[in-house]
């Protein structure tokens, strides 16, 4: 039941340092990311308290495999993606991959902006590790880190290379790095991704990860 809620469990599990809200709604801080979420079984004075939290108007954007927002919601988009988890993976540690720390932030938020794997903040680094590649001249090319915990299950995200540098297996490296990390802190990796990124799920299905539900990020404007 997590995995098809997996922001409201993180968000209640060991990265409520990172929320905010109350007890039937909460949204990470917007620094760290950009998604909220409600109980499994949402009730109207759930959909209140997020209408608090986001305010009059507000975004909310839910990260649900099935959604029924009461009267008032005004839906603004909806982007399809797929889950899958980890289960024949070879994870395999690479040393020359560099762990990246707050000071890179702006390198990482430039590579992001050029590549746009999904939405990263200033502060999104706080929610695991993070581990890049850099060219012959330093530049970072290719990153990969961690979003979302909701133990056993620790995300991999972030998963982006620069357009001149695809086709080196960079991603692919980066991956593995993590994965190895994730299970040696005996955790079990799994990943999101859009569903019409047909390249990246071919790339995680050959590395040994398997579907297992589609979901959709909603976003929601709060009643006035």
């Amino acid at each position: 039941m997590e995995l098809e809620n997996p922001v409201w469990h993180a968000l209640n599990g060991p990265q409520a340092t990172l929320a905010e809200g109350g007890l039937l709604a909460r949204r990470y801080i917007p620094d760290v990311a950009v998604f909220g979420g409600v109980p499994d079984v949402p009730t109207p004075d759930a959909w209140e308290e997020l209408r608090e939290l986001v305010g009059q108007g507000g975004m909310a954007l839910l990260f649900r495999t099935d959604l029924d927002a009461p009267h008032g919601w005004q839906p603004v988009f909806a982007a399809p993606g797929v889950q899958m988890v980890a289960t024949a993976v070879r994870g395999e540690t690479d040393d020359s991959v560099e762990r990246l720390t707050p000071e890179h932030v702006p390198e990482m938020l430039a590579l992001v902006e050029r590549t746009n794997p999904g939405p990263i903040g200033p502060r999104t680094i706080e929610l695991g590790e993070y581990f890049g590649i850099r060219d012959e001249v330093g530049a970072l090319i290719a990153v990969a880190g961690e979003r979302m915990f909701l133990p056993p299950y620790r995300e991999i995200s972030a998963v982006c290379t620069d357009d001149a540098y695809r086709g080196q297996g960079l991603a692919t490296r980066l991956v593995r790095h993590l994965v190895a990390r994730i299970e040696d802190r005996d955790e079990t990796p799994m990943l999101h991704a859009r569903k019409e990124n047909e390249t990246a799920i071919r790339l995680y299905d050959a590395l040994g990860f398997t579907f297992t539900r589609e979901f959709t990020v909603t976003g929601l404007l709060a009643p006035h």
